[in-house]
């Protein structure tokens, strides 16, 4: 029984988002100090293995997500570590990164349920018990990020401390330091 397209395009999305969760989280675990780095790299791994029990899986259906979903996945991740989480901090990185672990579990519940409706016997359980797997780490990593909290200078430190990175983090702190500035003459402007 083929796939249906809604099918088909989610497990692609799902080795791209994947691939892409994968290079970025251990980009970021490398950044973190190692109690909140675990988790990260943990969950990291998983999803790695995910794509891997799912690749089989997926290729009975003559869908594959190699080269083209996977590479354009890990190369997103790596742009995106690269240069977006290079202007924030620490705790900023780590909680914005929480998203790409959300849309994978909830992109595996929506093929559980499209799979599912297909007939599918095996991909609907396999979809579930891997999201059920991801949402216990996406509970350890949400108190990893919480936990940050505990040491505030740490947590607002670049989370790149390269030259350029500190660049980065600087160039956005004097962004948000000005919008601050104008919201309070704003705001003072108001009450006159």
């Amino acid at each position: 029984m083929s796939m249906h397209p809604a099918e088909s395009r989610g497990y692609r999305e799902l080795y791209l988002t994947g691939r892409q969760l994968i290079a970025r989280w251990r980009r970021l675990g490398e950044a973190l100090p190692a109690s909140s780095a675990e988790p990260v790299l943990k969950a990291a791994d998983s999803v790695e293995r995910l794509l891997e029990e799912l690749d089989p899986l997926t290729a009975r259906h003559d869908l594959h997500g190699n080269v083209a979903a996977q590479g354009g996945g890990a190369r997103l991740g790596a742009a995106r570590g690269a240069i977006f989480d290079r202007f924030l901090e620490r705790n900023q990185a780590l909680r914005l990164a929480l998203d790409d672990l959300e849309h994978v579990s909830t992109l595996l519940a929506y093929l559980a349920t499209v799979s599912e409706t297909r007939g599918d016997a095996e991909l609907p359980e396999f979809c579930r018990s891997w999201e059920r797997r991801l949402r216990r780490q996406l509970a350890a990593v949400r108190k990893a990020a919480v936990a940050l909290g505990e040491d505030p200078d740490a947590a607002i430190s670049p989370l790149d401390p390269s030259p350029a990175g500190r660049a980065a983090h600087g160039a956005a702190y004097a962004v948000g330091s000005v919008g601050e500035w104008v919201d309070r003459q704003v705001a003072h402007r108001r009450k006159a």
